[in-house]
């Protein structure tokens, strides 16, 4: 499904989230807060633009998907950076290997979240920082309802109109609408041996930027 939908993803995620993105993009470097030269694990890094917000600063970043089809489009477009395909359920990096792991809206599309939870904390090195940028539920009761009729009416719309693969999109509403919610996923971080967990909203709750710390 990645495959097919990368050559127009950054696209369509901009147009989809009306620029917003990019702003939850630099939220996630803001929360990892990255020394220069720092060694950054970017999980479901798709095409790069996660990636690229940490290059950007200065750490050491290494992009990482499964999707092939994704990666390709990535070193297409910003063949500076380092592409890994890596499976987040086994990643292929030795214990310890970085001072922080992060994925943006990827951690619901793996097969078993709380087992990829677990091999980020073994790659990460003790006191590293584990950032998760997913999205969430709305706080406001009354856009909430606002936010979950957008997911299923005019999300796949608009899908139809820039995306290489629009029925991908079906998909993405319905796994955001089927996602725990903030102090849920938080719980699902601790259980697998995270520390320190907290959370905070964007854009309303939208997304949550939860933040942990490697024991």
């Amino acid at each position: 499904m990645f495959d097919a939908v990368a050559r127009r993803y950054d696209v369509t995620n901009d147009v989809l989230s009306a620029g917003q993105d990019r702003r939850w993009r630099h939220a996630v470097v803001s929360a990892v807060d990255p020394a220069p030269g720092d060694r950054v694990l970017d999980l479901a890094a798709g095409t790069g633009t996660s990636s690229e917000a940490f290059d950007a600063v200065g750490a050491d970043v290494v992009a990482a998907d499964f999707s092939l089809g994704m990666l390709r489009a990535g070193r297409a477009r910003r063949d500076w950076l380092p592409f890994v395909a890596a499976d987040a359920l086994r990643l292929p990096f030795a214990d310890a290997s970085f001072e922080a792991v992060t994925i943006s809206f990827g951690l619901r599309n793996l097969v078993d979240p709380q087992a990829g939870l677990r091999e980020m904390a073994r790659v990460t090195r003790a006191g590293g920082t584990l950032v998760v940028c997913e999205f969430s539920h709305p706080t406001n009761t009354v856009f909430r309802t606002v936010y979950e009729s957008y997911l299923v009416q005019a999300l796949p719309a608009i899908a139809r109109r820039t995306s290489s693969a629009p029925d991908a999109y079906v998909y993405l509403a319905e796994s955001i609408r089927d996602w725990p919610d903030q102090a849920a996923l938080a719980g699902a971080i601790a259980e697998a041996g995270w520390g320190d967990v907290a959370w905070r909203n964007l854009t309303r709750g939208i997304v949550a930027i939860h933040r942990a710390t490697r024991s």
